[in-house]
């Protein structure tokens, strides 16, 4: 037990306080903002007594990638490595989250993500050297009610919990650093690495398990969340790269997507619990929004990935982890890409740098 309370210690501690020092960051499809708010493992309790179902859940979770694989559509640009051209992305995201059970079926949850970015380019600076960009803080903020469809009492066989909530743009959107120019200046960091989107989004999820029998189970998440806001502003200076990105000069406010399915098999009992878990997993921006209009700059794309995952719980503790492994990456055509294709008579779609895979690690305690 003193080995199991160590490493616990450990994980606590790095999740709860994680600064790493890196070196390099690049520009990414997938942003990391903390927007998505998908309960990878629900503490649900269907054995509390009548009356006794209410409690709090804190979560401490943490993500780390890296990124600098240039694509194309699913086409890989390894050119950019070779000439040493390519930009690189090392993104850390230490979300926190408390969430209120007010009995077997409801329960809100709060969420706040801080955000440490570094990113290293050539053509931002100057084009003749390396230097990097940074950004840290907090992120966007959200608020999601959660409604289990049917009585964990009555059910045991599976389960369907659906979430309805809001993301509030308290992340700078508009963060500056240092670029190296002729001389060096402060101007907005890349979309990539800011903090925030500006814009007021609204959050779908659904999460759900289902037996299949002895130890093994199924499992899903679905998250998509629309910002109705069209551009927020901040400027991109893309145009100062090309007069044909003239169209790319603000930053738009772009949705965000994420699916998860895979098969849980459980070892342990009623104490204490290890489960591991393989899955799959889809996450990314779309070409165009739900709701409102989709200009200026984006770099839609999405990540497929195998998603292999543990998860270990004992009395009133949950710690999880997974490692999402890159099986396909796709930078889609923008709509500013479109709009360059009409105008030129020629195909445009612009790249972005993806990871090979994620780290992702928490730890909740229900009280």
């Amino acid at each position: 037990m003193k080995l199991i309370y160590k490493v616990l210690s450990g994980i606590i501690i790095y999740v709860l306080f994680a600064n790493t020092k890196v070196n390099a960051q690049g520009c990414v499809a997938i942003s990391g903002k903390g927007a998505f708010t998908v309960m990878e493992h629900p503490m649900l309790d269907s054995t509390a007594a009548p009356g006794q179902e209410s409690s709090w859940v804190f979560t401490s979770s943490y993500r780390y990638f890296h990124s600098y694989k240039h694509f194309k559509g699913t086409e890989e640009q390894k050119q950019r490595q070779t000439l040493h051209n390519e930009v690189v992305n090392f993104q850390n995201t230490i979300d926190l989250s408390l969430t209120r059970n007010f009995n077997r079926f409801w329960s809100v949850t709060v969420g706040l993500p801080y955000l440490i970015n570094i990113r290293s380019s050539l053509y931002e600076h100057g084009g003749k050297e390396r230097h990097r960009s940074y950004s840290n803080g907090i992120g966007d903020a959200r608020v999601v009610a959660y409604r289990w469809l049917f009585d964990p009492r009555k059910v045991h066989s599976g389960n369907l919990q659906v979430g309805l909530g809001i993301k509030l743009p308290t992340g700078d959107y508009n963060y500056r650093s240092y670029f190296y120019n002729v001389t060096p200046s402060k101007r907005p960091v890349d979309q990539s690495i800011q903090l925030g989107d500006g814009g007021v989004g609204i959050i779908a999820e659904a999460n759900g398990f289902l037996s299949l029998g002895g130890r093994f189970s199924g499992y899903t998440n679905l998250y998509y969340m629309s910002n109705p806001r069209n551009t927020n502003g901040t400027r991109t200076y893309r145009e100062t790269l090309s007069a044909a990105l003239a169209n790319e000069s603000i930053m738009s406010v772009p949705d965000q997507y994420l699916a998860r399915v895979g098969v849980n098999y459980t070892f342990g009992g009623s104490l204490s619990a290890l489960t591991a878990s393989v899955g799959g997993r889809i996450e990314g921006i779309p070409p165009r929004d739900l709701i409102g209009k989709s200009d200026a700059f984006r770099r839609p794309g999405y990540i497929i990935s195998g998603e292999p995952s543990l998860n270990y719980s004992f009395k009133k503790v949950n710690v999880f982890a997974s490692v999402p492994i890159a099986l396909k990456r796709n930078r889609q055509q923008s709509v500013t890409d479109q709009e360059n294709s009409a105008r030129t008579g020629t195909y445009v779609i612009g790249d972005a740098a993806f990871a090979d895979y994620s780290i992702n690690l928490g730890i909740s305690f229900k009280f």
